[in-house]
């Protein structure tokens, strides 16, 4: 086993990993910023080091500075989170090249599945299916409306090495075509400095639903069953849950091993996730593959009582796979709402500040990820979620409820929180009988506002 991990992040994820590396009895070593300096993370950790100023180039996203931290702090092993530097091919290979244990698959392995045509040319290989769409990389209008004109609209462009909604436009008739290929491909180069770009036929209305896998060095892959994660806004999750009303046992079975089999086609190590989309019509196809672990992970954790961090750990280590597929079993229903430090009725902007009162909820089947506290600072120079709440209960009604009845005694004063927003949603129709997508929020968001005024 590990014995010393630097944590490579900030926030609720860097907490939630050195609780596990504690139960484990393995030494945690804590980064931070200047504006990090009193940051929960850095008090539970065994050790904390100030790494460079509040902005994420300077501090987080300073790969000299990490791996200078991890060796004169003798760590054996790096575990990134989410977000930062978690799937840079880089630093992974940095990491690895420096002696150290990068707590993820490998350099090649990330690089592959960063590329989304590279991905994409890989699923279809291994017989996973994938939305219709290019072969390869479109780098040229030309090229793009031949594709386009064989697949029909509507279309979805989006960066090959995107993320997070960005370098991504849609396209429902031709007038629009090149306009959104114009607009993807630079908004995809000032983010990632790339701008590959390839398109698919848009699905509409679908299901965001994603797979956890987990996979051993000895070549051994399982799936842990589903998420749903379709209520989300501009690309962006708001709420997840587990299992997905829509899946029947034999779809979810199906889509289960189509997850494996893209896992063990990409040479897969580590706990990752593979996304679909769900059509209406019950139709499935591969979207992406996230080489890390995902911010929405407590919904599985609560429906199977596997600790996904400790596992990323042990396989890291070197040990075999604890469970074999047939030991996976979903209990219950897990739902999770991330708790935003941002105002709904600005669009959303950031609203950093201070904790001036906090109370945190429990009860049966409740968990709460958090890094803040009463007198904590919310910073601006970062993502601005506070606080994932998770609750889980027999039946996902059951679920809905206790959820409501969290987010009724939570208390965040001092800042502004999406907190009524996602409130209202859990008393929306259509939510509570599963009659959701992808659009859901773009649906409802102009009477959610207004009556959360």
């Amino acid at each position: 086993m590990l014995k010393k991990i630097l944590i490579a992040n900030r926030g609720e994820i860097a907490v939630r990993i050195i609780r596990t590396c504690k139960e484990l009895g393995i030494e945690t070593v804590a980064i931070y910023s200047t504006a990090d300096r009193t940051s929960l993370h850095t008090q539970l950790a065994d050790e904390a080091v100030c790494i460079g100023g509040p902005r994420p180039a300077e501090s987080y996203l300073n790969m000299g500075a990490i791996i200078e931290a991890a060796s004169q702090t003798g760590c054996d092993a790096i575990h990134p989170g989410f977000g930062f530097l978690s799937e840079n091919t880089e630093f992974a290979a940095l990491v690895e090249e420096c002696g150290m244990k990068f707590i993820g698959p490998k350099p090649e392995v990330i690089d592959a599945l960063g590329n989304k045509s590279k991905a994409r040319e890989m699923m279809i290989e291994a017989g996973v299916p994938v939305v219709p769409g290019s072969e390869g990389s479109v780098n040229t209008y030309e090229a793009l409306k031949e594709v386009v004109d064989r697949i029909g609209y509507p279309v979805l462009i989006k960066a090959s090495a995107g993320g997070g909604g960005r370098g991504m436009r849609r396209a429902y008739k031709e007038e629009e075509l090149k306009k959104a290929f114009e607009t993807a491909k630079a908004e995809a180069k000032a983010a990632f400095g790339d701008d590959d770009m390839y398109v698919e036929k848009l699905v509409l209305n679908p299901k965001h639903v994603e797979f956890q896998i987990l996979a051993d060095e000895h070549g051994h892959v399982i799936h842990l069953g589903e998420r749903d994660c379709s209520i989300q806004r501009r690309n962006q999750k708001m709420i997840e849950e587990s299992p997905c009303k829509a899946l029947s046992e034999e779809l979810r079975e199906r889509m289960g091993n189509d997850a494996v089999k893209a896992a063990k086609g990409a040479g897969y190590t580590n706990a990752g996730t593979v996304e679909f989309v769900l059509s209406p019509e019950g139709e499935y196809y591969f979207i992406e593959m996230n080489t890390r672990i995902q911010v929405e992970h407590p919904v599985t954790e609560m429906v199977t009582g596997i600790d996904l961090i400790k596992e990323q750990i042990r396989i890291a280590s070197g040990l075999k796979l604890n469970y074999a597929q047939e030991d996976i079993h979903l209990n219950g229903h897990a739902i999770e709402c991330r708790i935003n430090a941002e105002d709904p009725h600005n669009n959303f902007a950031p609203s950093p500040g201070t904790i001036k009162s906090l109370h945190i909820p429990g009860g049966p089947g409740v968990r709460v990820d958090t890094f803040i506290y009463q007198g904590y600072q919310i910073s601006p120079f970062y993502d601005s979620m506070a606080a994932k709440v998770i609750v889980h209960a027999p039946t996902r009604l059951e679920a809905i409820r206790r959820m409501r009845r969290v987010l009724g005694e939570l208390v965040i004063d001092g800042i502004k929180t999406n907190q009524t927003i996602q409130f209202y949603i859990l008393h929306q129709p259509d939510y509570i009988k599963g009659r959701f997508n992808t659009s859901f929020i773009e649906k409802h968001l102009e009477e959610m506002v207004t009556d959360n005024g």
